[in-house]
Formats: C-alpha cells, structure tokens, sequence
C-alpha cells in the first residue's frame, strides 16, 4: 500500500534535508523555519516529534557524522577538521563531539587510524 505522508512528516523530511545541505554553517531555527515557509515554534515541534530530538541535536549529529569521516579519512588537524564542518572554535567542537559520540575527536581518530599516507600516495601513483 502506497501511503501518503502527511504534511508534518514532509516538514520534518524538508528540515532534515535543510541541515544536511547547510551543515557546515550558521543559522537559527527561525531562519531555518522562515527558509520552509513555516513558523518556528512550530517547525520545533513537528521536527521534535517526528524525529525525537530537536533541530539544533540533529545539526550537531550531521556535523559530527561529517567529522567522524574526515577524522578517519584525512590527515587535517582536529581543529581544521572542526571548522570544516562548521565549528567556530576547536573548544566547542570538542565538546559536542564528546557530548555525541561519547569520545574526544582524538580519542576517535586513535581508535580509527584508517588515513594512511602511504596509501593515499599509493591511490595516487599506482
């Protein structure tokens, strides 16, 4: 059976595409909710409950999940990391990172060492 959603379910789904395609900068929910047309106190709430959890949770879990990647996947800094996905200072980055995935960007990039110099010069000149 093809089910309809219902227009809170799209809202939540256009917020959701909204943070990923703005992750890496700043903004405020009312300008998230002003940018879908909606008020937002309103867009707070569809969003909480569809997705059980609030607007300004799920934009640090999309930079985090981001983080995480470039963490495992690259050679930057910690706090060039940070600021590529949108953190202002390496502080702040840290203590979401923490706060989310239950370790320091460090101790994740120590327990995820996939980068490899060698490899990537290898990828590169085969």
């Amino acid at each position: 059976m093809n089910e309809r959603k219902s227009s809170s379910q799209t809202l939540a789904d256009a917020a959701t595409a909204y943070m990923e395609a703005h992750s890496s900068e700043k903004f405020s929910l009312d300008e998230m909710a002003k940018a879908l047309f909606v008020n937002g106190s309103y867009l707070l709430r569809t969003f909480k409950r569809h997705t059980g959890m609030t607007p300004l949770s799920y934009h640090h879990q999309v930079r985090c999940r981001k983080a995480k990647e470039l963490l495992a996947g690259t050679n930057l800094s910690i706090s060039q990391v940070g600021e590529t996905v949108g953190f202002v200072s390496s502080s702040h980055f840290t203590h979401i990172f923490r706060q989310t995935e239950g370790c320091t960007p460090t101790e994740y990039r120590n327990l995820h060492p996939s980068y490899s110099p060698e490899r990537n010069e290898h990828e590169q000149n085969p």
